[in-house]
């Protein structure tokens, strides 16, 4: 596997270290001394790595794999070279993570530029803004008046952090965020590029088009992960809130007033209206679009670039556009393939479709 010298890593785990942290099962054979230093996919790994295999698409690649050790259901074992040290678990990637996760914690947020704690030259930090200890403000970042940074967080270059912010503890915003009228609680990561509380899009509807205020907050509660280039806009006469551990990706809209529950998924290029409401563990797939005042409620799903008009009931599962259950949206994708295949039919016979011989 290729050089990954933009992050630091632990030495190395022992197969013995990996059996404990990931629960996997070893034969007697395997030596559990043996020290794994890398991850790596099951083609490109090396005799220092660890890979997976969770199903039938790179289970042919293991009678060829260098690997030295992979994580795999017994069901896959007899494909295995006899170089290989076979781990067994039921859920190899979610044991693979974790082992990824321990070699490579740096990987898990943003660090500063520098890799050391403290505000350095360059930075700007007003005399009424309040840090507690071991805050980091690198190069080019502003600090507003009155804003609060909790201990152990990180504002990286060139984010501006505006008057009255509250970021609580262990949080890192990434290089180039701007953040305003927003309250962040413990261990949020706010990748590079974010927009956060800034004024939402409202305007009278008529000649006049008089913007309209937008006096409410942005609350980001704990264990909260925003993708780069998100934005988040303020609320009018309410707040915005992302409820705690919940996960934006990347060149996501969030509305002004819109409430995110708890351990929500917004896959990337979402845009929410304003006032949508997702309820506790709700997931959008990529590029799903939200008319304003919408629901999603508890555990609901919507697939990939759908449109939702419509509130969706807890626990369902919507598609297409508009958005609809899933299996009428399944019907009318498969009734609409039956009538155009039956068409092209038709062309092809020089007779109407449906027509009578």
């Amino acid at each position: 596997m290729g050089n990954r010298r933009f992050f630091d890593r632990l030495p190395g785990l022992t197969v013995a270290e990996i059996v404990a942290l990931t629960g996997a099962e070893a034969n007697q054979a395997v030596p559990m001394s043996l020290l794994i230093t890398g991850v790596a996919p099951v083609d490109l790994a090396g005799p220092a790595d660890l890979t997976f295999v969770d199903g039938n698409k790179y289970a042919d690649v293991l009678t060829t794999t260098r690997a030295g050790a992979c994580l795999m259901p017994k069901r896959f074992a007899d494909r295995a070279p006899q170089s290989l040290l076979v781990l067994h678990s039921e859920e190899p990637y979610r044991a693979f993570v974790a082992v990824h996760r321990k070699l490579y914690p740096q990987s898990l947020r943003p660090a500063s530029l520098f890799e050391t704690d403290g505000i350095f030259e360059g930075a700007t930090v007003h005399p009424t803004a309040k840090l507690e200890s071991d805050v980091t403000i690198d190069p080019g970042a502003v600090i507003g008046p009155r804003a609060e940074i909790g201990a152990g967080s990180l504002i990286a270059a060139n984010a501006v952090i505006g008057p009255d912010v509250t970021i609580g503890r262990d949080c890192r915003i990434g290089a180039g965020c701007s953040i305003v009228h927003t309250l962040i609680g413990d261990r949020v990561i706010i990748h590079p590029g974010c927009r956060i509380g800034q004024d939402g899009f409202g305007y009278t509807e008529d000649a006049a088009q008089q913007k309209i205020p937008q006096t409410g907050r942005v609350i980001i509660q704990n264990d909260v992960e925003i993708g780069a280039s998100t934005t988040i806009d303020r609320g009018g006469i309410r707040d915005t809130v992302i409820g705690e551990a919940s996960k934006i990706d990347n060149l996501c809209q969030i509305g002004h007033n819109c409430q995110i529950g708890r351990h929500c998924v917004i896959v990337a290029q979402c845009g929410l209206s304003g006032s949508v409401t997702l309820e506790d563990f709700a997931v959008l797939g990529g590029s799903v679009g939200l008319a304003p005042h919408v629901t999603i409620g508890r555990g609901a799903r919507v697939a990939a670039r759908s449109g939702v008009m419509h509130n969706v009931p807890a626990g369902e599962t919507w598609g297409g556009y508009p958005a609809k259950t899933r299996m009428q949206w399944m019907r009318q994708e498969t009734t609409l393939a039956r009538l155009a295949s039956a068409g092209d039919k038709g062309r092809t016979s020089g007779k109407p479709s449906g027509g009578k011989s």
